[in-house]
């Protein structure tokens, strides 16, 4: 009898703590309301920052500002989630992005500013930030230097080019990142981008990664050996003042914290 007690107590033991309280309606309503809050103070602009100057250029809710690359409307391919910016992947590379494409920001265009961002990126995943873009009827990267955006441990572009100038954080296909202090895919990178009559500078997670001189006779050399004018002979050229604009390659990827400050 009294192996019997100490089962069955044992027993009661056990389904109690296996009870979980359901959470009221309340609780439930908090917790949505804790992550609003979170994703809104996320996509926001400091006290110190609005009075240095900076704008938002991506409210964390919906898609205004932005528009599809030769396009009127935001594209289908892109969707406001959780907070960021997400082109959604279509698993097929760049011939995935039609239903999408790249976006810009249509609010205005930039000549010298500082510009800050964050991304994350899919395994596996591909995609770019550009900037002194022009809307030409084709694509923006034909216009734009890239700060390339990528998952450097699974996508073969990481072995492609040279000395891993298509590994993130590079000048894309011409300038590798270094030191390379990229995240692993899923994680989340700062991006900053500094451009001052023709001095660009890219920064990751705080540290600086590339710099280098618009339209002067080393980039000029840097381009002509590259395979850009292939594409288009005065890709050189790249204009004083052009648009900011987010690359869809055909993968998941996220952005957020997009803000600007004109110099």
């Amino acid at each position: 009898m009294r192996n019997l007690l100490i089962l069955c107590s044992a027993a009661l033991i056990a389904v109690s703590c296996n009870i979980q309280p359901k959470k009221s309606a309340e609780s439930a309503k908090g917790d949505e309301n804790n992550k609003s809050a979170s994703i809104q103070q996320t996509n926001t602009l400091s006290a110190a920052e609005a009075a240095q100057g900076w704008l938002l250029l991506f409210d964390g809710k919906t898609g205004t500002g932005w528009r599809g690359v030769n396009k009127a409307d935001f594209p289908a391919g892109w969707n406001v989630e959780d907070g960021t910016l997400k082109c959604i992947g279509s698993g097929m590379g760049e011939a995935g992005a039609a239903n999408g494409g790249d976006i810009l920001y249509a609010g205005r265009k930039f000549s010298n500013f500082d510009l800050k961002i964050e991304w994350k990126i899919s395994k596996g995943g591909n995609s770019g930030i550009f900037y002194l873009g022009q809307e030409n009827g084709k694509e923006i990267w034909r216009t734009a230097p890239e700060f390339q955006v990528l998952d450097n441990d699974n996508h073969p572009d990481a072995i492609l080019g040279k000395e891993g100038n298509r590994m993130a954080g590079s000048l894309y296909d011409l300038i590798p990142a270094k030191p390379q202090n990229t995240k692993p895919f899923g994680e989340w990178n700062s991006a900053e981008i500094i451009c001052y009559q023709g001095t660009v500078v890219h920064k990751q997670n705080g540290a600086t990664i590339v710099e280098y001189h618009l339209w002067t006779p080393e980039w000029n050399d840097m381009v002509t050996n590259s395979k850009f004018p292939s594409y288009n002979p005065d890709w050189a050229k790249v204009a004083k003042e052009g648009v900011i604009a987010l690359q869809d390659h055909g993968n998941d990827v996220w952005y957020r914290n997009i803000k600007i400050r004109p110099l």
